[in-house]
């Protein structure tokens, strides 16, 4: 009982690191799917709650209190026991109150005997007695081998998806439930539900992942060919730490929790320790393929069709695939939402900012989708006063609106690199004109990107959490010495981008090899350089897919590489050739008299590193080639 006591307040900082392994899934091209007849806006909005116009607002609990029934056994098809708590509204004396409810399903890999501990429940999403005082039952469910539930964990592998699917069916036949359920939860959580959704269970209405990720080898576990070993064994050590506390299930039901114990550990030494061995080692979970694919939300998100809210982070672990979700829905013509704000991983798990955007807090969000997709309260105004993309824009700090994440409101605009750089020295030139020849000698510096918000980024938000006056969070200048950069002149007029850019760059390498860290920023007249966002590519997984590339005007934004050994190519002695860096999307707005820059390292510390057959190449001297023979640039959607 005293580790069971205990071991939430220790692990409750930490359950915002709720990610899985991940898989590829194509990215769609600009013209793939067909555009919808819709008006495309793209402006400023003020950040004023749509609620405080009049326009809605959160109506007040029905019930006074929660009751919570504990350890209620779900058998899945496999014969496999998955256990979950159940919350209940209840009077004033906390007596269950009778009826039939409408169900809001979380499925947890972080036991949610901790996850419903004081103080976790923000890192989990919102308190879930909120929409439990409003009318709703509320179901969070450990994740098969995981918390109290049986069986082995295997992070999102084919068993597990079909669970997620199996517990809303199971929910829908309760005598609590009214047959009528979503689902919530940020993250691994948020993933749950997109498979979940892809199985059609019956009664699911609408669900609301936060920061969900739709191919996870590139957006988070693989970046550009090489390994996180920031957050990953972070990550890993949470799932495996937390299943490891005996499950309270054991005092009611000894041979269920603690052969769930016993599993538990099992999963540590036969999928855990070898998973990071194996990929450290160069084989194949270090590179995309089948393992991956069968853990991406990208390989079902054809099959969702339910009302979808997202939330999603500048700064976020899945910066780069929460918006391809959102296009995929959205294309398919499914009522999505999307907002993206200024915010980590952490942050945007708990929503506490979300109302900054101008439609109030996470639960208000939340009661409002549920209230009318799963109760179907009628809300005639609910499209009109949340656009479809809501996004935070750095450099002006203005939250904008969009129909749509890439369309014909963007053009490509291409800025070259012009001329030569020094590490720690004169910067080289970025131009729409004419573009001089030059070179730039990349340095291998291994302390590039420790003083970085990609620090912090890639840690989840941890480094904020622990430190949040640090100036390395503001201020790039102190890393980008450690590498060369290219800017332009002060803009005469303001730039503004939206979405995903592509570095071209013509490279040459003294081992054949090597890793291009490529920051896009934005450089105050005051000399302050504010990251905007970033991305990474190993030289010798530079093989390009043209047809899952994605190109805007005829030039490509966002490039998309096999990542596979097969297509691990070195680089020629001497030979110059280009490389596309695929730096992940962002909203910003270059103000005039700034100028925008692209700064070029060879690590990104402690986000990345390579695998051990490969170390040598971290050792290279990249040299970045310029000029008419040599046309390095980069490409921007930039709004008309």
């Amino acid at each position: 009982m005293l580790i069971t006591r205990t071991a939430p307040r220790l692990v409750a900082p930490l359950l915002g690191f709720g990610l899985v392994l991940a898989a590829p899934g194509p990215v769609p091209s600009a013209s793939a799917a067909p555009q919808p007849a819709r008006a495309v806006v793209a402006r400023a909005v003020p950040a004023t709650p749509a609620m405080a116009a009049g326009k809605w607002k959160p109506r007040a609990q029905q019930y006074p209190n929660t009751v919570t029934r504990t350890d209620l056994p779900i058998k899945m098809s496999d014969g496999v026991t998955l256990r979950a708590d159940l919350t209940l509204p209840a009077d004033a004396s906390g007596k269950a109150i009778p009826g039939r409810f409408p169900v809001i399903v979380t499925v947890t890999p972080y036991n949610k005997t901790v996850l419903g501990a004081p103080g976790a429940a923000t890192l989990g999403g919102p308190d879930g007695s909120y929409l439990v005082k409003r009318g709703y039952a509320k179901l969070l469910v450990d994740v098969r081998g995981t918390g109290s539930s049986e069986g082995s964990w295997n992070a999102f592998d084919a068993r597990e998806d079909a669970d997620n699917g199996e517990i809303v069916n199971w929910a829908h036949r309760q005598p609590w439930s009214n047959g009528k359920s979503g689902m919530s939860g940020p993250s691994y959580m948020g993933m749950a539900q997109l498979f979940g959704a892809a199985a059609h269970p019956a009664g699911l209405k609408a669900i609301f992942p936060q920061v969900p990720g739709d191919d996870v080898y590139r957006d988070v576990v693989g970046s550009g060919g090489q390994l996180d070993v920031g957050f990953i064994p972070l990550w890993l050590g949470l799932i495996g730490g937390t299943s490891l506390i005996p499950p309270a299930v054991a005092l009611t039901d000894p041979v269920s929790g603690f052969g769930a114990l016993l599993s538990h550990l099992s999963d540590i030494a036969t999928f855990t320790v070898p998973l990071l061995t194996q990929a450290m080692l160069g084989a194949d979970p270090a590179y995309a393929g089948a393992f991956y694919n069968e853990r991406s939300p990208g390989r079902v998100i054809n099959k969702v069709d339910v009302p979808t809210f997202f939330v999603s982070g500048e700064y976020d672990l899945f910066q780069r695939g929460t918006p391809l979700l959102f296009e995929n829905l959205r294309n398919r013509g499914i009522n999505t939402k999307l907002i993206i704000g200024p915010w980590d991983h952490l942050q945007a798990s708990a929503g506490t900012d979300i109302g900054h955007a101008g439609y109030g807090s996470l639960q208000n969000l939340q009661l409002r989708w549920f209230d009318h997709y799963v109760k179907g309260v009628p809300d005639p105004t609910l499209n009109s006063d949340i656009p479809p993309l809501t996004y935070y824009e750095q450099g002006s700090g203005a939250w904008r609106t969009s129909t749509r994440w890439i369309g014909p409101q963007l053009r490509a605009t291409t800025y070259k690199l012009s001329g030569s750089a020094t590490t720690a020295g004169s910067p080289g030139g970025l131009t729409t004109g004419k573009q001089a020849a030059g070179t730039a000698v990349v340095l291998p510096i291994p302390v590039s990107g420790l003083c970085t918000r990609s620090a912090n980024q890639w840690t989840a938000g941890i480094e904020n959490l622990l430190l949040p006056g640090n100036p390395c969070l503001t201020d790039n200048t102190l890393n980008d010495l450690s590498g060369v950069v290219f800017q332009t002149a002060p803009v005469t007029k303001p730039v503004s981008i939206q979405g995903p850019i592509n570095a071209h760059l013509y490279v040459s390498s003294s081992s054949g090899d090597g890793m291009i860290a490529a920051s896009v920023e934005d450089v105050a007249p005051d000399g302050t350089v504010s990251r905007l966002t970033g991305g990474w590519q190993v030289i010798s997984l530079r093989q390009l897919d043209k047809k899952k590339s994605r190109y805007l005007d005829g030039k490509l934004i966002q490039p998309w590489h096999p990542f596979t050994k097969a297509s691990q190519h070195s680089l020629p002695a001497g030979a110059i050739q280009p490389v596309d860096v695929e730096i992940f999307p962002t909203g910003a707005r270059i103000k005039k008299g700034h100028r925008l820059r692209i700064a070029l390292q060879e690590y990104d510390v402690p986000h990345l590193s390579p695998v051990l057959p490969e170390a040598g190449g971290a050792l290279s001297v990249i040299t970045i080639h310029n000029g008419s023979k040599y046309p390095s640039s980069i490409s921007l959607p930039t709004i008309r």
